[in-house]
């Protein structure tokens, strides 16, 4: 006889008896070598976890509270900015928490996590695509994600602003280098690793959170399903569009978002280090979320008409509508005409911009293995597209990650 989960699934979890079906097609079954479905040790494993946060940033949350927050925060930040040996008498909570997280994995490669930095520079807007119009806009279809989001104000303020934070979040963690430990990266990652903290603790306090159907707010499964969001699905995205990707370059993506989403307080035992790994896990994920609702089409209607908001200094109108029709586009490739219409989305959407652009980016970048100084002039060139956009989503507003307002439930 199974044993019982230690603690009960939420509301929004599928029952493990619908997990059986539909069958594993036989190509994935091949490559992964075993069904997709969960086991059910797997199945409870997973279910469990939708109650579990971030121990250490949750008891450095709680210390800070009982410390004062006025007090408490500037010692984070210094402390995260210069290290606990700048403070005075530093609280031994503020030592335990940075003393976990200045000691890197046994299994961290810094040269791999470059690498796996350089292959994305060189993917351009098309690792933007990916992670926007598939990762981030399929993501709402899965209401459990949303529920956080909405009552941290997603609907009632910029969609712009909010894919901007998450944009210098991701090229800070993008950049070589960058995961050091005074590296932007590894400064932002723990500053969101502590607004996260602050969310999941005041989310849960209020009424209106339903714990039995939502489990608790950013928990451990929905971090892992954002992890894999930018490693698992963003290689398998951008093979769609056209884009050849090694086995070694898959390596490096994957050590790249192991490590940044365990400074994000991913625990060790969900990180993966194999695609076939990660597509199981991610679809162990999906099923402890709910169907599409109407938080499913306010936030991708957000998302849709973002791009109307960028800003650019030559043909602003133009590249707006160019910008909004070419989203479209690939979110109807990645996603088809019935998740369009879950969303939402206009439903008479064509496939055209991925369509016609695949083949030139297929012969580019398989062409960069044979052409000495391709691969060098590609990096460069995409990695500057992508510094482009991000200006074009912040405009004339401070290139930075979140900063909570005094409605936020982040704020101190």
């Amino acid at each position: 006889m199974n044993a019982p989960l230690s603690r009960p699934a939420p509301g929004r979890v599928r029952p493990f008896a619908k997990t059986r079906t539909p069958t594993t097609p036989k190509l994935l079954k091949l490559i992964l070598g075993r069904e997709l479905a969960p086991t059910r040790q797997e199945y409870d494993a997973v279910c469990d976890a939708t109650w579990d946060g971030d121990k250490a940033m949750d008891a450095l949350v709680d210390w800070m509270y009982a410390y004062g927050p006025r007090q408490a925060r500037p010692l984070f930040e210094q402390a995260l900015d210069k290290g606990v040996s700048s403070i005075k008498d530093c609280p031994q909570p503020l030592i335990d928490f940075f003393r976990s997280v200045d000691t890197p994995p046994a299994w961290l490669d810094r040269e791999l996590v470059n690498e796996g930095a350089h292959f994305i520079h060189g993917t351009g807007m098309s690792a933007l695509y990916v992670l926007r119009d598939l990762a981030l806009m399929g993501g709402y279809l899965l209401s459990g994600f949303n529920q956080s989001l909405v009552m941290t104000g997603a609907l009632s303020k910029g969609t712009s602003r909010r894919v901007a934070e998450t944009g210098k979040w991701w090229m800070d963690c993008t950049e070589p280098d960058g995961l050091d430990r005074f590296g932007p990266a590894f400064k932002s990652t723990l500053h969101v690793r502590m607004v996260h903290g602050l969310v999941r603790r005041n989310l849960a306090a209020r009424p209106e959170w339903d714990s039995a159907m939502w489990a608790l707010p950013l928990n451990q499964i929905d971090m892992v399903a954002t992890y894999l969001g930018f490693s698992v699905v963003m290689l398998g995205g951008l093979r769609k569009l056209g884009i050849p990707v090694t086995p070694r370059e898959s390596k490096a993506v994957l050590h790249l978002w192991s490590y940044a989403c365990w400074l994000m307080g991913v625990e060790e035992k969900w990180l993966v280090h194999t695609e076939s790994a990660g597509v199981l896990l991610l679809n162990h994920t999906f099923m402890t979320q709910s169907r599409p609702d109407w938080t499913t089409r306010e936030l991708a209607e957000g998302l849709a008409n973002e791009p109307l908001e960028r800003t650019y200094a030559h043909f602003q109108g133009l590249r707006r509508q160019w910008d909004y029709h070419t989203h479209l586009s690939t979110t109807q490739y990645f996603l088809g005409t019935q998740k369009m219409a879950q969303l939402g989305l206009p439903e008479n959407i064509t496939s055209w911009f991925p369509l016609l652009t695949l083949p030139p980016r297929f012969v580019s970048y398989t062409g960069r293995r044979f052409v000495p100084g391709l691969r060098a002039a590609q990096e460069r060139k995409g990695r500057q597209t992508q510094r482009d956009m991000l200006a074009a989503l912040f405009g004339d507003s401070e290139h930075d990650i979140i900063r909570p307002g005094a409605d936020h439930p982040a704020s101190m």
